[in-house]
């Protein structure tokens, strides 16, 4: 069964890094929060660092919104350390090693033939279920913007048009469709 919006996301349990120490993450232990999980190829690459970099300069604006974020690669967590401890500096948010590659596949990102994530955008709700999800090829980043954009409106709970903005009405507050 492939995920899709409205579904329940798959739980998971896996290894990785926080403010220099190893843990053990889950899903579940989120609920209550929305999640921003996203999957990215590898460490030690080009594109990957600025959306990283950027997801962490811009947490608090995530943490505003009740929503954790957390990054997964297949690359083990001592990888990861290493990249934070090099190149990569602090990350305000787990990197999360999905070396057994079973959580990249249970969302439908793993490309078998190279052993690594597209790069997969997931907002999911407090109650566990994918409400929003942007899977993209491996040359180009994501929009961080974006992701917090559609957020913002995902909690509206309101219909919220093309190129809405947080403070904007939603067309049901401005009567255009009601529900």
């Amino acid at each position: 069964m492939s995920i899709r919006v409205g579904s329940k996301a798959p739980d998971f349990k896996i290894e990785g890094i926080y403010g220099g120490k190893f843990d053990e993450f889950n899903l579940s232990d989120y609920k209550g929060k929305w999640v921003v999980l996203f999957f990215y190829p590898l460490d030690f690459t080009f594109v990957c660092p600025t959306e990283i970099r950027e997801f962490s300069s811009r947490v608090n604006e995530f943490e505003k919104l009740n929503a954790q974020v957390l990054g997964v690669s297949v690359d083990s967590k001592y990888s990861h350390k290493a990249w934070i401890e090099g190149d990569l500096g602090d990350i305000s948010y787990p990197l999360l090693s999905d070396l057994t590659k079973k959580v990249s596949d249970g969302y439908g990102v793993l490309l078998e033939d190279l052993g690594r994530a597209l790069r997969g955008t997931f907002i999911i709700d407090p109650e566990g279920v994918v409400r929003w999800m942007v899977v993209s090829d491996l040359d180009t980043g994501r929009s961080v913007s974006e992701t917090l954009r559609s957020l913002a409106a995902l909690q509206t709970g309101e219909l919220c048009g093309v190129e809405w903005q947080p403070g904007e009405k939603t067309l049901t507050e401005i009567g255009i469709l009601a529900r």
